[in-house]
């Protein structure tokens, strides 16, 4: 009788089941071996196909979230998409249950499982368009986090044709903005400029949701504003960096619509409010590093990690931690300048143990992390550790920028030994600003004109080093390159001192002090007032020369107890981890 009824109505035991299932995965804490039994209990009453299926699905769906049992959870994945193929209409269960399913088998580093999965549901869901640009941008997803940028970014032009067939501008406007992300990553800039000139033309014209809308002008100058970054155009970049900023304030007033777009193919976002908010924050403080304006650097730095924690007591969404990695990236770089190498070190001890909770966060950053901890080994003086580092950090990276910077820095490393003579010969060769120099980044061009002034100016080839170092002037007044400035200037004063020409040497140290003080940069400051003192006194200026010494005296003392600091801390032993072999010994000791 017991099961006549429940065929009868096969509804109100199913609904029952499930309003269980529901309540136990929304309980605080939730209680998911509860939910499992209810949903299992649905096979008892030998259920219609279309309920097997969902039920399978949402089990699937329950398993892979909230436990470790991949394995069931598979198995249930699986069979939700082989039955939901056999059914009409069907749509949401067939093509979720494909998503959750490759997303699964990517977990278990099967991707070869997922790829034909995906393509198999792109191809039977063209009539269905939330799901075909959903797994368009699934598969696009998969393909650059295997470096195969190429087909992603094919998928991504797929995606954008599709959508504009089916009358989606914003969508459209999504993939192409995300394959313009990744011709920039591939550096393939002939192709950028003319898809980011339509993206502008697409989100300008595009009428609809106004959050929808200035989320895309978000992703459109976030784009242009790395590209100069990346470019090493400080000044340039302002225009495009105050619009974005003026932009996510826009967004900030804006309340959320509840309204669902007509088009399902436009039920897209690109990312939650909040996290733009971070990101905006996270350009900023790239710009005021990379311009030399180190306070801004710093407030901004610290808005951005409050605005994480709160975030992250919410939300473990992996982006989140990349952000809070690339912030202190930054924050270090700007330590070390400003005179705060302990802080510096803690906080390169913070990133190792945030890489240690993700495989692919550690493979991104391995190769900063090693120069980072460079950085700091050329702070504090201990050059046979940089120079470890950074061959090991040239070893783990194959960007061209960050192979520049790299680079760079161990020639600076070589001309302080001075007897690697063949050595920085070498690099000086790859890093020629004069010929073929390798990246078209104007702030790198700049520095390595600076590395062959340093270069002269030890080797006693004056005439030679100020060719260099006003080649170096001209760039970063150019573009506002603050830091640049400031050590050239120190350095040409140093020249004029040692040939004699003291007004001319004061000319240059003077402006370099004030320019130092405003960023602040610590070793500028304590190398310009070293020669402030010695110049004031061949001057004859006693009382400058007096006031000059004081100064030399108070930073001395600072950095004096700054490198006891650091070199005291337990994290000081992360300078001897460098790579030998395959292994990374950062990797051994996370």
């Amino acid at each position: 009788k017991q099961q006549i009824a429940f065929s009868a109505a096969p509804e109100r035991w199913y609904l029952a089941l499930l309003g269980f299932a529901e309540h136990f995965r929304t309980s605080s804490p939730p209680k998911i071996r509860l939910c499992v039994h209810c949903l299992q209990a649905v096979f008892q009453f030998k259920p219609p196909q279309r309920i097997e299926a969902r039920t399978h699905l949402q089990l699937g769906s329950v398993l892979y979230h909230h436990t470790k049992n991949s394995e069931l959870a598979r198995s249930h994945l699986e069979k939700a998409w082989f039955i939901s193929q056999q059914l009409p209409q069907f749509e949401d269960v067939k093509f979720e249950a494909a998503s959750i399913l490759s997303e699964l088998f990517c977990q278990q580093n099967l991707v070869d499982s997922a790829k034909p999965l995906l393509r198999k549901a792109i191809q039977i869901s063209q009539q269905t368009p939330y799901w075909h640009c959903r797994l368009l941008f699934q598969l696009a997803q998969l393909h650059t986090l295997e470096k195969d940028l190429v087909s992603a970014c094919d998928l991504l032009g797929v995606g954008a044709e599709y959508a504009r067939v089916v009358g989606s501008e914003y969508t459209r406007a999504l993939f192409l903005l995300s394959k313009g992300m990744l011709l920039l990553m591939e550096r393939k800039l002939a192709e950028v400029h003319p898809l980011l000139t339509l993206c502008g033309n697409i989100v300008e014209n595009w009428q609809g949701n106004p959050i929808q809308k200035e989320s895309l002008r978000v992703f459109f100058l976030v784009l242009q504003v790395t590209h100069y970054l990346d470019a090493g155009q400080v000044k340039s970049v302002k225009p495009c960096l105050k619009q974005l900023q003026q932009c996510i304030q826009t967004i900030s007033t804006l309340h959320d619509d509840e309204i669902l777009p007509s088009n399902p193919a436009d039920l897209f976002h690109w990312l939650p409010k909040e996290h733009m908010c971070v990101l905006v924050y996270l350009v900023t403080v790239m710009h005021s590093m990379q311009a030399g304006y180190l306070e801004k650097a710093q407030k901004y730095t610290d808005k951005a990690l409050m605005q994480l924690e709160k975030l992250k007591m919410l939300d473990c969404s992996p982006i989140l931690s990349t952000f809070q990695v690339i912030l202190l990236e930054h924050i270090i770089m700007c330590r070390l300048v400003t005179g705060h190498k302990a802080t510096a070190l803690q906080e390169i001890s913070q990133v190792c143990q945030l890489c240690q909770q993700s495989p692919r966060l550690f493979t991104n950053h391995a190769a900063q992390l090693h120069t980072l901890l460079g950085l700091y080994c050329i702070s504090v003086n201990c050059m046979d550790n940089a120079e470890a580092q950074f061959t090991t950090a040239l070893r783990l990276t194959t960007h061209q920028e960050l192979w520049t910077y790299i680079v760079t820095n161990l020639a600076s490393v070589y001309i302080r030994e001075g007897n690697r003579h063949q050595e920085l010969y070498s690099l000086l060769e790859r890093i020629n600003p004069d010929h073929n120099f390798p990246v078209s980044s104007h702030c790198l061009r700049a520095a390595a004109f600076y590395i062959r002034g340093l270069l002269s100016f030890f080797q006693g080839r004056y005439n030679e080093a100020k060719r260099f170092l006003r080649e170096t002037l001209k760039m970063s007044n150019a573009e506002d390159l603050n830091r640049l400035t400031a050590c050239s200037l120190v350095l040409l004063g140093h020249i004029f001192y040692v040939l004699g020409n003291h007004r001319e040497s004061n000319n240059m140290v003077v402006p370099a002090m004030q320019l130092a003080s405003k960023i602040p940069d610590m070793s500028v400051q304590l190398w310009s007032s070293a020669l402030l003192k010695d110049l004031n006194k061949a001057l004859g200026n006693n009382m400058d020369a007096h006031e000059a010494a004081q100064m030399h005296q108070n930073f001395s003392q600072q950095l004096l107890q700054d490198h006891i600091a650091a070199c005291s801390l337990p994290e000081h032993n992360l300078i001897s981890v460098s790579q030998n072999g395959p292994t990374t010994s950062l990797a051994s000791l996370l």
